[in-house]
């Protein structure tokens, strides 16, 4: 590996350290200032570890996760860096997606930032981003986004996380938005219920333009855009009044969360196949949901 290299993979891995450690501050923020019931929330940060099958260490992170705020019921922050070997199911299934050389030299890196947070209000939205970046002998790329899932949706709201978005992503190129919409809306769709998890957003992945400090660039910028397309909605919402029959839809929906999650999410399924920490990796699911 290139000094280059290493010195990129290293900013990579702070970068996200920093997004990380910024989202947990406004958010603890929000909990903070709300004046509704509830104890004004903090994080508990617990270290985690990936072993390789040798047992030898192969990386870990920070799993941040907060929980029954007055704001947010549930919501996790994690941040990991970790390396080893592709086990067999993870070598076919990047190959697939046509990753190079991974069925021939199966060492990987990988760091990112992943948060999910599910909220007391049934009026404020639930959300999902993260960043990442990957590496492996033959290639190195970036993925990740953001999206918006309503129980009880606003048009304005939808208009406002998205239009962040955009603006995040056009000095990229006019092309990226509509580009990483259409692939959210495409991405978060669940077959089985025919709809999609919630309002969409922005989604990328394996994106190697060549440019190595052109896309690190846009990945910084779709961290960038979260807290602003975020957090004024929580601000308008986060007060507003509900009953039993909101929070029952509330629940209902997250359910489509955790199948979503379950069934068809490509970062729940590394972490599990590559032996990161589970709780790390389960942290998106709500804390409660309902069938009917």
């Amino acid at each position: 590996m290139s000094d280059a290299m290493e010195d990129q993979k290293l900013r990579a891995a702070a970068w996200f350290r920093s997004l990380r450690d910024e989202i947990v501050a406004a958010f603890e923020g929000l909990e903070d200032s709300f004046d509704g019931e509830g104890d004004a929330g903090r994080f508990e940060v617990t270290t985690t570890k990936r072993s390789a099958e040798d047992g030898s260490d192969a990386g870990g992170g920070l799993m941040s996760v907060m929980r029954g705020g007055g704001v947010f019921e549930k919501v996790g922050v994690n941040v990991s860096e970790v390396f080893g070997a592709l086990g067999e199911a993870a070598q076919k299934a990047m190959a697939a997606r046509g990753v190079p050389g991974v069925d021939e030299d199966p060492r990987f890196w990988a760091s990112g930032i992943s948060l999910v947070a599910h909220m007391q209000n049934p009026h404020v939205p639930a959300v999902h981003m993260n960043t990442r970046m990957f590496w492996t002998p033959t290639a190195w790329w970036f993925g990740g986004g953001s999206d918006l899932n309503p129980c009880i949706e606003y048009d304005e709201d939808t208009a406002h996380f998205h239009g962040q978005q955009k603006a995040h992503l056009d000095p990229h190129g006019s092309e990226l938005y509509p580009e990483l919409k259409a692939w959210a809306d495409e991405y978060f769709f669940i077959p089985h219920r025919g709809r999609a998890r919630g309002v969409g957003g922005i989604f990328m992945d394996d994106r190697n333009t060549g440019d190595w400090e052109a896309d690190f660039a846009l990945t910084q910028d779709i961290g960038r855009a979260f807290l602003p397309a975020y957090v004024p909605l929580v601000e308008k919402r986060r007060g507003q009044a509900w009953g039993a029959a909101e929070k029952d839809a509330q629940l209902v929906h997250r359910g489509l969360y955790a199948e979503y999650n379950l069934v068809y999410d490509r970062g729940t399924k590394f972490g599990l196949a590559t032996g990161h920490d589970a709780n790390a990796v389960l942290m998106s699911l709500p804390p409660m949901a309902k069938w009917v």
